[in-house]
């Protein structure tokens, strides 16, 4: 034992498993710990965010090129909500970003994006704000338009 953090992360963190497991506490690297577990919340959040902002997106493209509706886009967005409800299975707190104004904003601004380097359409065609509440965006039936 006796890896770095910043030597290899992967060999550290089984290090520090170990050591936890062993009742060790007075070895463990306390401070990388406490970062790495800040860092699961942050990827957590990431994740929600990135399958968000891709179901936006493509129920935009759903809504504003209703000629290319397709089998493969109802799947792609069916898809995008099984994970991000398997996310809030896992992480159920994050569910409060839903009522987060600054999160929606960004993850509206982030599928907007998306949505337009996909389509070609004026980004100023789509919604300034978020044009659905994202309970509404995840149900299984609801497809805009």
């Amino acid at each position: 034992m006796g890896t770095s953090y910043e030597q290899d992360v992967v060999a550290w963190a089984e290090e520090q498993a170990a050591l936890l497991r062993e009742g060790k506490l007075s070895a463990i690297d306390i401070e990388h710990i406490a970062e790495e577990i800040e860092d699961v919340g942050k990827c957590e959040q990431r994740e929600l965010a990135s399958r968000m902002s891709v179901l936006l997106a493509h129920l935009l493209k759903w809504r504003f090129q209703p000629e290319r509706r397709s089998t493969s886009s109802r799947f792609t967005i069916r898809t995008q909500r099984k994970d991000v409800m398997y996310v809030l299975r896992e992480a159920p707190s994050l569910e409060g970003k839903f009522d987060d104004a600054d999160w929606i904003d960004l993850i509206w601004s982030k599928a907007k994006n998306l949505a337009q380097a996909e389509t070609g359409i004026d980004i100023d065609v789509f919604p300034e704000l978020c044009a659905w509440p994202m309970i509404q965006a995840l149900e299984p039936e609801f497809y805009p338009g």
